[in-house]
């Protein structure tokens, strides 16, 4: 199984978290994906950790995270010999991903004008902490700091005076997304122009890409948003609420949701301070504490089961270890299998897309630093030819 992108060579320059991700959701579609690491230590998100694991300790879950389906290639990137090499590999590829600071690739001998030289039709990702121009374009950027520059964290933790971040590395992350999603339009664009494209994102922009109705809200409401801790800024009863022995929670999203809710928990949906969502927005203090008051009564089995038999979209707060062990998680291909060279068989976070309802794919493990220099040294002989 090839994958929809099984003809498509990326070369990916990048290194940490977001670039490695796009370039991952690239091979993830079939993508044969060469990345490029320095001889001495490689991406740096080798030496992230803990966890370490391996006999010698020494090989990071973080790194493992972000490079499935790669081949692996050291190269020194400032040097005559590394600089040729990589010359060679952009003739031969379609995408390029880098998230080196503006101006870093320029330094290298690699600006875009070489490339577009090199190869007319390769498609170039760059991703930036925020931006490749403006007044701060040439900042670093990296995930926390966007978080808070973005205003997630304003929008994030229980309360406006106390700012959380996003436990997942949610900026980078999201980048990588984008990337790669501009990368897939540039890739169609090119089969009508013959010529490829720079697509540019950045931490900033992605985040600010996804405020969506938090957006809204200050640019025509005129409010600005606050973190609401674990209920919606707009919808109640919608969160996260207290129950016998634990929390669950339950997501009311219209009329007839609200009021097999309240038949349930004993509350009279027709009072005037509950009766629509607005009323029930404005007093939802009070109705917070009349709904855990009733769910005191019994455990999250128990609610979740009844409001199941309801149709009232209702949860559970699952670790990562019971997310893991979920049955439906496994069902859709969230955890893949592979072999790695050192670690033998084991398990990683699989990829969100499925086409066609088919089970996953083959995936490859993430490399050893320079592991497949002379494979790709011989791939790359064969595609001269």
């Amino acid at each position: 199984m090839l994958g929809p992108l099984g003809d498509i060579v990326v070369l990916d320059l990048s290194r940490a978290l977001a670039g490695p991700h796009a370039a991952q959701m690239l091979g993830d579609l079939g993508a044969k994906v060469i990345k490029v690491e320095h001889p001495d230590g490689g991406d740096e998100s080798r030496g992230w950790g803990p966890p370490f694991v391996g006999p010698e300790h020494d090989i990071s879950t973080y790194f493992l995270a972000a490079n499935r389906n790669k081949l692996s290639v050291a190269v020194d990137l400032k040097s005559a010999e590394g600089k040729a090499l990589v010359e060679r590999l952009v003739r031969q590829s379609d995408v390029l991903v880098e998230n080196f600071r503006t101006g870093v690739l320029d330094r290298l001998g690699l600006a875009v004008e070489r490339l577009r030289e090199l190869n007319p039709r390769l498609v170039v990702l760059s991703i930036t902490g925020f931006g490749h121009d403006g007044p701060e374009g040439g900042r670093p950027g990296y995930d926390q700091i966007a978080q808070g520059e973005a205003g997630l964290m304003s929008l994030t933790g229980p309360s406006a005076e106390e700012p959380y971040r996003v436990g997942a590395s949610i900026a980078d992350l999201l980048a990588g997304i984008h990337g790669a999603y501009g990368v897939a339009a540039a890739l169609y664009e090119r089969e009508r122009t013959g010529e490829g494209r720079i697509v540019r994102t950045s931490l900033l922009a992605a985040v600010t890409g996804v405020h969506s109705y938090h957006g809204t809200t200050w640019t025509v409401g005129g409010q600005v948003p606050r973190a609401n801790g674990n209920h919606h800024v707009s919808i109640a009863p919608y969160g996260a609420f207290h129950c016998a022995g634990g929390m669950l929670q339950i997501a009311v999203a219209n009329e007839v949701q609200w009021r097999k809710v309240a038949t349930l928990l004993g509350i009279d949906p027709d009072i005037a301070k509950y009766r629509t969502n607005r009323d029930r927005f404005q007093h939802r203090e009070d109705l917070i504490q009349d709904m855990e008051k009733a769910l005191a009564a019994h455990d999250r089995a128990h609610w979740l089961a009844a409001l199941g038999d309801l149709g009232v979209p209702a949860g559970a707060i699952r670790s990562l270890d019971e997310v893991y062990a979920w049955d439906q998680t496994r069902s859709q291909g969230l955890l893949v299998t592979v072999e790695h060279p050192v670690l033998g068989r084991i398990e990683l976070p699989g990829p969100p897309l499925r086409f066609d309802g088919l089970p996953p794919a083959e995936h490859t493990a993430p490399p050893e630093l320079g592991q497949d220099g002379d494979a790709v040294l011989a791939w790359l002989e064969e595609r001269e030819r």
